[in-house]
């Protein structure tokens, strides 16, 4: 059956710009009542087609797939946008290289897939629903994922226990679709990491902080740095590559360390310039001394939604400050903000505050943002979420 969603007047611009979201209060009716999950046909109030995707209960009700009446959804659609995905990543060097087998082949919106997430991890494919639609056709996208790969991957993992709305009732199951890898470790820039696909945050692996990890490596040489929110140390592991003279790296979760220690010994085994704390990070920073010339802030997303923000704010600018007032001189900072609710421009300000709290005199030295592997759509700017800036403190 096919279901005929029509918009109120005027309410078809932000489509006409290819945004590919429909929300809830645009939509004047429905012909039908899908099932959340379904494929809906979206036309303006003057019965004209406009795009189709999937429709789904929420502020955001439909998210767009495609924006051609002659184009079905089916099994060679995720083929054409699978290929599309690695095309793109192997023209601009990130996949088939075997010194970095760890990359995202999709990013939502940013590859006209919106809801799905897909990370490579050496020949496991982890893949993410963030919508009732891709939970759905999770299968026929495995499928179509280990043909467009052919054998550079053996086995696609589902990861959407806690990514789903849980007002669908879908009780999703982590598990493998297809394949059965117990080799949980890939390679990124020539390091090996331990990736926790089972059980782990997101896929597993923070894949978005590839590129500022690499950046912070050549800002590592004699330094004495701290990692705070360390997750599984990837900024740790490059700093100690990086010819750092001592590296601590701090999480309030023990298993967090824990991965962070098996990360440093697969890398560095042996090597004493490595230790890890189980700790609260405000706590951390408000006993520890000024020991440390490089410390990178990179917490979770302090702001989930709008609501949130003014808090999420507020944290940004007490956590930021405590840096700032136990840096050493001529010591740089690493700062990031992961919370899409959080604008450049909201982050910039929440850090300047802090800095200017601080009376030191501090200086921007790079604006950074997600990697390349993680695109955003022109039409779709609130993808870009990552925000970072690299501070020299004197």
């Amino acid at each position: 059956m096919t279901y005929r969603l029509y918009l109120k007047h005027g309410k078809e611009e932000s489509l006409k710009r290819f945004h590919p979201w429909v929300f809830s209060g645009a939509i004047a009716r429905i012909d039908g009542e899908p099932e959340e999950g379904e494929v809906v046909e979206v036309y303006t109030a003057q019965k004209e087609f406009i795009a189709k995707g999937h429709w789904q209960i929420g502020s955001i009700a439909v998210r767009v797939l495609t924006f051609d009446p002659e184009e079905a959804i089916d099994r060679e659609f995720w083929k054409r946008k699978l290929t599309t995905a690695y095309e793109m990543r192997r023209s601009i060097g990130v996949a088939d290289r075997s010194d970095n087998t760890t990359y995202r082949l999709v990013h939502g919106e940013g590859d006209n897939l919106p809801g799905l997430v897909i990370d490579i991890y050496e020949r496991t494919a982890v893949m993410q629903a963030h919508s009732a639609g891709m939970h759905l056709v999770r299968m026929e996208i495995a499928q179509a994922l280990r043909e467009v790969m052919g054998d550079t991957i053996d086995s696609v993992y589902y990861k959407s226990e806690n990514t789903l709305p849980f007002k669908a009732d879908l009780y999703p199951e982590n598990g493998f679709l297809t394949g059965d890898n117990k080799n949980n470790i890939a390679v990124e820039y020539g390091l090996k990491f331990h990736i926790d696909w089972l059980k782990g945050q997101k896929t597993g692996f923070f894949v978005d902080q590839r590129e500022n990890r690499a950046l912070l490596e050549r800002y590592a040489k004699g330094r004495t740095v701290l990692n705070m929110f360390c997750y599984t140390g990837g900024f740790s592991v490059y700093a100690m590559r990086g010819n750092a003279k001592l590296v601590h790296s701090v999480d309030s979760s023990a298993k967090a360390i824990e991965l962070t220690n098996r990360n440093i010994e697969l890398n560095f085994p042996g090597d004493t310039r490595h230790a890890a704390y189980a700790e609260d990070a405000f706590k951390y920073l408000e006993r520890m001394g000024d020991q440390y010339d490089l410390i990178i802030l990179d917490p979770p997303a302090f702001a989930k939604h709008r609501d949130a923000l003014r808090n999420a704010l507020q944290g940004y600018r007490k956590l930021n400050a405590r840096a700032f007032e136990k840096i050493k001189p001529g010591g740089i900072l690493f700062t990031f903000s992961c919370s899409q609710a959080v604008s450049k421009e909201n982050f910039r300000t929440a850090v300047f505050t802090a800095a200017a709290q601080s009376g030191r005199s501090v200086r921007i030295l790079h604006q950074l943002t997600q990697p390349a592997d993680h695109p955003v759509s022109i039409y779709h700017p609130e993808g870009e979420y990552l925000k970072g800036l690299v501070l020299y403190v004197e």
